[in-house]
């Protein structure tokens, strides 16, 4: 009997899930996300599934998870290089914006649509503003 080995993104899966996850939950503490905010940026609506994640971050996450999750360390990323402090780069997500991408609500307003084309949004402006991919 021949095993065979499971497919290559299901095996990359498993071994970016779990550092996806410590650092998601890391960011959502610096940012004072609260778990609803949490549970929508990270396109889970099951509060079981959430806290099986948060307890146990060994978890298998899907594809559109570690899409989202992607994002928002981008969006961490570049807060951290464009902002002065720490303090101001986790406090800017929360802050009004005037940009026309965000008319006047905050980038995490944008972000809790629910929609993983937001995150993209809110990624591509803060790595345009950095003088990178626009």
């Amino acid at each position: 009997m021949v095993v065979q080995a499971p497919p290559a993104a299901a095996m990359d899966r498993k071994g970016l899930s779990g550092p996806a996850l410590r650092t998601f939950f890391r960011i959502a503490d610096l940012w004072n996300l609260s778990v609803e905010d949490q549970m929508t940026l990270l396109g889970v609506t099951a509060r079981s599934t959430f806290f099986k994640w948060k307890k146990d971050s060994n978890a298998v996450l899907p594809k559109d998870t570690l899409e989202r999750i992607s994002y928002i360390l981008g969006v961490y990323k570049a807060l951290q290089i464009l902002l002065p402090s720490e303090k101001a780069a986790d406090e800017w997500v929360k802050r009004p914006n005037a940009a026309s991408r965000f008319g006047g609500q905050s980038a995490l307003d944008r972000m809790l649509s629910g929609q993983v084309a937001d995150l993209f949004v809110v990624r591509q402006y803060l790595d345009a503003q950095r003088g990178g991919w626009a």
